[in-house]
């Protein structure tokens, strides 16, 4: 069900350029702010200092502000590759939340700034060809430094109101596990099938700490209750769930 768009206001950054020629909007991407507060939050992707900017800011009442126009490209992403492809930047409409994060006292997100965010999504994809797997957290496309928006984002209620990709998590089951150190045919599978999904991760020899940052960044998304990023069978059967709901990824 649509909801009725959010009044937006403006509050110009200059933090912005051209996208790269041919790129089409193809990802939304939602970050947390990260900050201890909205305020300086704001100042800060309007700052030409920082050489950060997004283009919509969500404040927890649910006030939401366009810092730069959906036609240029937004310095919100950082080093980041989703689906074999980086720039992400030039092919994204990136949204900041006003939020504390991790750092500063990770809690739920409120209700109005979600409602807000639902609105304001809705209009992005009706005005750009975003499939629902390409609605993504910071996190996914840069899994090695990133946590945002977390294990306490509502992904769910997004994907209720048209909004992105989930399948109901597997529940958390004994069973077997791929881990940190372990090696084999069992791992380079494991690799094989992020990579499927769209996360960037190479064929390495070993369940390393690349694999384990990609383990933990799927869980904060689509397995939030348990993110150790051990790959464990409900990890890896909400995984193969989602792969096989992604057209022309249901086979290897």
């Amino acid at each position: 069900m649509m909801v009725a768009a959010p009044a937006i206001e403006q509050h110009p950054s200059p933090n912005h350029g051209p996208r790269a020629p041919g790129v089409r909007v193809d990802i939304l991407l939602l970050h947390y702010t990260g900050m201890k507060t909205a305020e300086g939050a704001l100042s800060w992707l309007s700052d030409p200092r920082s050489e950060v900017s997004s283009h919509y800011f969500i404040f927890e009442d649910g006030r939401t502000v366009q810092l730069v126009d959906e036609e240029r490209r937004a310095w919100h992403a950082g080093r980041g590759i989703w689906a074999g492809e980086g720039d992400i930047n030039s092919r994204s409409i990136g949204i900041e939340l006003a939020h504390p994060g991790h750092e500063h006292g990770y809690r739920a997100f409120a209700a109005p700034q979600i409602a807000a965010l639902v609105a304001l999504s809705q209009g992005i994809l009706a005005r750009h060809p975003i499939p629902p797997e390409r609605v993504l957290a910071h996190s996914d496309v840069a899994p090695d430094r990133k946590e945002d928006p977390g294990e306490l984002f509502p992904w769910q209620v997004l994907h209720a109101a048209g909004i992105g990709h989930w399948v109901q998590p597997e529940p958390v089951v004994a069973g077997s596990v791929l881990k940190r150190g372990d090696r084999g045919g069992g791992v380079s599978d494991l690799q094989h099938r992020f990579r499927q999904y769209g996360y960037a991760i190479d064929e390495e020899s070993d369940f390393g700490p690349v694999t384990e940052a990609v383990v933990v960044a799927f869980q904060r998304h689509f397995r939030q209750a348990r993110f150790d990023g051990v790959a464990d069978v409900s990890t890896v059967r909400t995984l193969d769930r989602l792969i096989a709901t992604v057209p022309g990824r249901g086979t290897a």
